[in-house]
């Protein structure tokens, strides 16, 4: 079995628990952390922005990247939306057999 972590950031206005929903539904993901209140600095077009926004951490197998990826920038706010895959190289063997199951 292959975890990975999959991070996104969204508006801190845009109502992220539907999304997180679709995605655990169909299978694509075992589940999906929404953090509410971060803050972010970033360069956009040549200019400095700090924006409140909420990050999503989502958690799946490897396998299934390209289709949650497709499902997810399908409902995606942001003209670019962003799309981190950390592997992961241990987790604990009850967990890890729960999330293969929950994306199978």
């Amino acid at each position: 079995m292959s975890a990975v972590l999959i991070l996104t950031t969204l508006g801190a206005g845009f109502d992220a628990r539907p999304i997180a929903r679709e995605l655990v539904e169909a299978r694509l993901a075992a589940c999906v952390n929404i953090l509410p209140a971060v803050s972010s600095i970033y360069q956009w077009e040549g200019t400095i922005h700090e924006e409140s926004e909420q990050l999503l951490v989502i958690k799946t197998t490897a396998e299934r990247v390209d289709q949650l990826q497709a499902a997810l920038f399908a409902r995606h706010p942001y003209d670019v939306p962003e799309l981190i895959v950390v592997s992961v190289d241990r987790i604990g063997d009850a967990y890890g057999r729960w999330l293969e199951a929950a994306v199978r």
